[in-house]
C-alpha cells in the first residue's frame, strides 16, 4: 500500500501537484481545480491538528470502510459528498490564487509527511482513531483520490 511515509513515494505525489493546472477539467465531483487544492489543504490542516472537524464516524466507517479504504486496493468511489468543514463550497477555505493555493497545498502535504510515528493525531471525522501508519496512508489515498479526479 502507497504511504506518504515513503519518500520516494511523497516526491511522486508532489511532482503530479506540479502537474495541475488553472484549467484541469475534473473527472467527476463538482470542485474545480482551485477547490480541490484548497480541500487538500484544510484536510491537512486537520490532520496536523489545526482545524477542527466534527466527527461524522459511526460503526460502518470506524470499520468496513476504514478497512476498505485504508486496508484493501480497492478505488475510492467516485462522488462521495465532502464534509462541510473542509468543503469549499460551504465552509471550507475559498479558492484566491492558483499558484497560492498550490503552494499551501504542498507545504501542508509535505509538513503532514514528515511527522515522526510519535506525533499525536485527532481522530479522522469518518475513520476515527488511526495509527501513523494508516494515518500515512490515508493521505497518499485521499491526496492521489483527488489528484486522479484532475487526472494527473
Amino acid at each position: 500500500m502507497s504511504t506518504l511515509a515513503d519518500p520516494k513515494v511523497l516526491q511522486s505525489l508532489l511532482a503530479r501537484s506540479g502537474n495541475l493546472r488553472p484549467d484541469s477539467q475534473r473527472k467527476w465531483g463538482k470542485m474545480d481545480v482551485n477547490q480541490m487544492m484548497c480541500h487538500l489543504a484544510d484536510v491537512f490542516e486537520f490532520a496536523v491538528g489545526r482545524r477542527a472537524v466534527p466527527s461524522r464516524a459511526n460503526f460502518l466507517t470506524r470499520s468496513v470502510m476504514r478497512w476498505l479504504a485504508l486496508h484493501t486496493p480497492v478505488p475510492w468511489p467516485k462522488g462521495v459528498p465532502t464534509g462541510k468543514d473542509v468543503d469549499p463550497m460551504r465552509d471550507g477555505t475559498k479558492p484566491s490564487q492558483f499558484a497560492r493555493d498550490r503552494e499551501r497545498m504542498v507545504g501542508l502535504i509535505r509538513e503532514f509527511a514528515s511527522l515522526k510515528r510519535e506525533a499525536r493525531f485527532g481522530e479522522h471525522p469518518a475513520f476515527g482513531e488511526l495509527s501513523w501508519e494508516e494515518w500515512m496512508i490515508w493521505a497518499y489515498r485521499h491526496s492521489d483520490h483527488h489528484f486522479r479526479q484532475f487526472g494527473v
